[in-house]
């Protein structure tokens, strides 16, 4: 094994601070696996620190990429779980205090002390990461590194609708932005039996439009969400707002349209201020829920929808690239051209 090895590495703050770098490949503690990355999925949080618009905390210089997957290389001595050829999946919450009120709950994605990889520690646009051996799950021989990637962001889509979401057969459902986590948002709602469920974004979204609707989407909007929804039904309103684009002036549309004692869902980071009252929430008897991340039995399930094909990541998956070819893939995501791209380290 070579001592250094290539890595996308976003070094800076300042806008468009990422680059391909030989760095070290690194050392693992005794709790630690050394993993060989197979597949690692590209984030729209991984394209916003490449643009320096990160709303979160960085530890520069980073390597980026926290959705991965591959094979154990080396074991740390207390390793107890895995062994080296295991094919695994790793969660990411690189750091964690395990003796916190949280973390004793099994709410550890919601430990204050939490860091996660591709900001708070390396992550794994490289060949080898470093992971602590809590954060593995074994995968089944029939899940592709391909898809297994893309386990995170399911996980993230599954703990905002069917966990901290409470989509119920015959709901009508409305999704906000047509990104990654959205559209997943939207295959968990339909999983979960959406009645009408309709994905609004903006004019740019066709192509993400026509994976919506392949992941059974009834109706996609990049305009009149409003009036459409006020046509629907008995015209009260959707039952639950997935509200999963990058601003938060869409949460006033979810106000909006959202139906009295209905559900809103917010899961798409939007750091502007609101410069809107909330008092429809109040007179509307609506929920607001925030939904951040997932923990272990989360990804347990996910794990085996993905496996069995229940969720369906065909369309979702639109471009693979060798580590080399990374910026091409961000761009490729930036203008709405696929989905989701998956890096392979390593590959030839």
């Amino acid at each position: 094994m070579s001592a250094v090895m290539p890595a996308v590495v976003n070094y800076a703050r300042e806008p468009y601070s990422v680059e391909l770098r030989e760095v070290p490949v690194p050392e693992i503690g005794e709790n630690d696996v050394l993993l060989q990355v197979g597949a690692v999925s590209v984030c729209g949080s991984d394209l916003h620190q490449w643009h320096g618009s990160a709303s979160w905390p960085v530890n520069y210089p980073c390597i980026l990429g926290h959705e991965f997957c591959g094979t154990v290389a080396r074991c740390g001595a207390r390793v107890t779980q895995f062994r080296e050829g295991d094919r695994v999946v790793s969660e990411t919450a690189a750091v964690i205090n395990e003796f916190s009120p949280y973390s004793r709950r099994g709410l550890y994605n919601l430990d204050p002390s939490r860091r996660g990889f591709g900001y708070g520690v390396n992550g794994a646009m490289t060949d080898f990461a470093k992971v602590p051996e809590r954060c593995l799950h074994h995968l089944p021989d029939q899940l592709s590194f391909l898809k297994a990637a893309l386990t995170e962001p399911c996980c993230v889509a599954y703990n905002a609708t069917c966990v901290n979401g409470r989509v119920r057969p015959g709901d009508h459902v409305l999704v906000i932005g047509p990104g990654p986590i959205g559209l997943l948002c939207a295959q968990m709602a339909k999983l979960s039996g959406a009645g009408h469920l309709i994905v609004s974004g903006l004019p740019v979204d066709a192509r993400r439009f026509e994976v919506a609707r392949q992941l059974g989407a009834d109706a996609t909007l990049d305009g009149g969400v409003a009036e459409y929804i006020k046509n629907l039904g008995d015209g009260l309103g959707v039952d639950v707002v997935v509200d999963a684009a990058g601003h938060s002036s869409t949460l006033q549309l979810a106000m909006q349209v959202v139906r009295p004692a209905g559900q809103i869902i917010k899961v798409g980071w939007g750091p502007q201020p609101m410069g809107f009252s909330l008092d429809p929430l109040i007179q509307k008897n609506v929920s607001l829920l925030g939904s951040f991340s997932h923990n272990w039995p989360i990804w347990e399930r996910v794990i085996a929808m993905i496996a069995s094909g229940q969720i369906n990541l065909d369309p979702v998956i639109g471009r693979v690239a060798g580590l080399e070819d990374w910026r091409d893939a961000f761009e490729q995501m930036q203008r709405g051209e696929v989905v989701k791209a998956v890096l392979t380290p390593g590959a030839k």
